[in-house]
């Protein structure tokens, strides 16, 4: 191989390989890049390499375990990041054993890099009434304000992370009963989750006032931003961050710590759990991925995710942003069972 064969070897990786074959979702590849770039940007500053002159020989375990002490000293990151500048590291050197054979000892030990132990702190939740607060401050009355309640009820009640809300379409949401939402998580894995009458109702009343019915509509971003595309993460947040500062005016001693699109997923799986819902009917509702040997025979049918979600399920909803809600009895069957 020339001398330029790192620069091969890592367009191939990311720019084929990882969407090609693996599959690998856009947010991972972005991930992966920002690796590189920075291992690079690391290289030039400390190591007197060029990105020009980087080769793959010289991609060995020291120079690897040097990068990642940078990103903690000079950077200021915690072994979480530093594992998941490793974790890239490591799938470049599993792509390049195969690919590479001659050096298949040297990216061997830098597979043998361990990660590092992260401590495990209980995530960010605020309570049903803090949550019942800020859905409170959304004015119904207008279309951005039924845009606003329509995504923050949306993105609490199906548990969903900020990124697979920013990438729903029409036709991922379903208001006929039983209402549902598809969404694309991690990996690109698809699942269903459903809703209740009241969230539907909401998102169907925001769909309907800002033009988004019909066949030709389904492929169209639930929630555009002002050029018609679909919002970004910090456009979510700037949503949220907006009626959390209106509700904190309202009422300061209620919500005293920032609170992050995220933590409403975090909010969701507390608020299942402390209904009672077992941990693992709360995994698959969330779409967490478990290796773990034992749950990945602890499935649960739709049914019982039903009657999970059904026994947890508290109306946050203000009572006069839908004056024609009827209140579930029952939810009905899953036609189609969660997460297929």
């Amino acid at each position: 191989m020339s001398a330029h064969d790192f620069q091969h070897y890592l367009s191939e990786f990311l720019a084929r390989f990882l969407p090609g074959e693996v599959g690998a979702a856009r947010n991972t590849i972005m991930s992966y890049r920002d690796t590189f770039t920075l291992l690079l940007r690391y290289c030039k500053a400390h190591e007197d390499i060029t990105p020009e002159h980087m080769r793959c020989e010289l991609l060995t375990k020291e120079l690897v375990e040097r990068f990642l002490a940078s990103t903690e000293t000079e950077r200021g990151c915690g072994p979480a990041t530093r594992n998941q500048r490793l974790a890239a590291i490591r799938s470049f050197c599993r792509y390049l054993q195969a690919r590479d054979i001659e050096r298949i000892g040297q990216y061997q030990r830098v597979l043998s890099i361990p990660k590092k132990k992260t401590s495990t702190t209980p995530p960010h939740h605020v309570s049903v009434d803090e949550i019942r607060l800020i859905l409170a401050q959304p004015d119904a009355s207008r279309p951005t304000g039924r845009r606003d309640l329509a995504l923050l009820a949306l993105m609490y009640d199906s548990g969903a992370r900020v990124q697979e809300i920013a990438d729903l379409t029409l036709g991922d949401f379903r208001a006929d009963p039983p209402a549902t939402v598809k969404l694309t998580g991690k990996g690109n894995k698809v699942r269903i989750v459903p809703l209740m009458s009241p969230t539907a109702a909401l998102v169907q009343r925001y769909a309907e006032g800002a033009g988004l019915t019909g066949a030709a509509s389904r492929s169209r971003p639930l929630f555009p931003n002002r050029a018609g595309n679909k919002m970004t993460r910090t456009g979510i947040a700037y949503i949220l961050d907006k009626h959390v500062a209106t509700a904190r005016k309202s009422d300061p001693a209620m919500l005293t710590e920032t609170i992050s699109p995220h933590a409403l997923r975090h909010s969701k799986a507390m608020h299942l759990l402390q209904a009672g819902v077992n941990l693992v009917y709360i995994r698959d509702i969330l779409g967490h991925a478990d290796l773990k040997t034992t749950e990945i025979y602890a499935r649960i049918d739709g049914e019982m995710k039903r009657q999970a979600l059904q026994s947890a399920f508290t109306n946050l909803t203000p009572p006069d942003a839908m004056p024609l809600w009827h209140q579930d009895k029952d939810m009905l069957t899953w036609l189609t069972n969660l997460g297929h």
